[in-house]
């Protein structure tokens, strides 16, 4: 049967102030009777550069299914990590805090985000009471947790570390790519050390065997796509970073499928229709 589209709102929240100003939420919202499930979306930017607009085209496949969709800016670039943590878990805090004046479902959030945004949804659903990430108050002393109950990643930047290595790695070789860029640039800006690109990494948590919420979770991945599909020159896995992280989750005890795509298409229909049906299966 085929399902007709949901018209929509969409309004705009500065959900947080700081001392730098404040960040911003764009609320994509179906018109239906009754509270919706939520998605959180994040765009990417090597942690550095973006904004919540980048991800309009997925927001709206979402919002035109059923589920309403907070696309976020938060702080990052030199503001560094893990200040964009902080925030993201305030949103979706500030969501559930505020879900019935907004009509959406509290108990039914799901994370997604793409690139670097695919690293911080991971990390976020993964650790939803980390202290530091947990550190704002909630709003109005709203007893509100940080927990979700589904995550997409599209092509994700799970391990930074490794990322890191490949790019510096290639950008030292001579005749680099023309993708690695500033990319070790904005590592160092956002993440400063590389402890600190050790700590904040899903794919080395999971291989640290650190306590963390496993998720339902779908990788969509572009092939070929060197950016984030790519081996890790110092590691030892006989295979490329997806497959990798892959194997850790389900070892751990998650739930994660990994589907690839045409790289070429990958911002359109090809991967916005299976994290809809995604979401769709775990939220409604």
């Amino acid at each position: 049967m085929t399902v007709q589209p949901f018209d929509y709102t969409v309004a705009d929240f500065n959900y947080i102030d700081h001392p730098d100003g404040p960040q911003r939420l764009r609320l994509f919202k179906p018109i239906a009777p009754g509270p919706v499930p939520l998605v959180v979306d994040l765009h990417g930017g090597a942690w550095c550069n973006g904004d919540l607009k980048d991800c309009e085209g997925r927001d709206l496949t979402l919002v035109r299914a059923g589920l309403a969709v907070a696309a976020l800016n938060f702080r990052h670039a030199g503001q560094g990590y893990p200040a964009s943590l902080a925030d993201i878990n305030y949103a979706i805090r500030w969501l559930k805090a505020h879900a019935g004046m907004l009509g959406l479902r509290a108990d039914a959030v799901g994370l997604s985000g793409q690139s670097s945004g695919g690293h911080l949804a991971m990390l976020a659903a993964m650790r939803p009471a980390d202290s530091r990430y947990a550190a704002i108050p909630s709003p109005d002393g709203a007893e509100m947790d940080a927990s979700v109950r589904a995550v997409v990643m599209l092509w994700p930047v799970i391990n930074p570390l490794s990322r890191y290595r490949n790019a510096v790695r290639l950008r030292e070789s001579g005749n680099p790519p023309a993708w690695v860029g500033d990319i070790p640039d904005r590592h160092d800006l956002y993440w400063k050390t590389v402890a600190a690109m050790q700590e904040g990494n899903p794919m080395l948590i999971l291989e640290r065997g650190e306590p963390a919420e496993l998720l339902p979770a779908l990788w969509i991945q572009g092939r070929p796509d060197p950016v984030h599909d790519y081996r890790d020159p110092e590691g030892t896995f006989d295979g490329n970073e997806p497959e990798r992280f892959v194997r850790n989750y389900r070892r751990a005890g998650g739930s994660l499928d990994l589907l690839y795509v045409d790289n070429a298409v990958r911002g359109g229909a090809a991967s916005h229709d299976p994290a809809t049906e995604f979401f769709r299966r775990h939220l409604v």
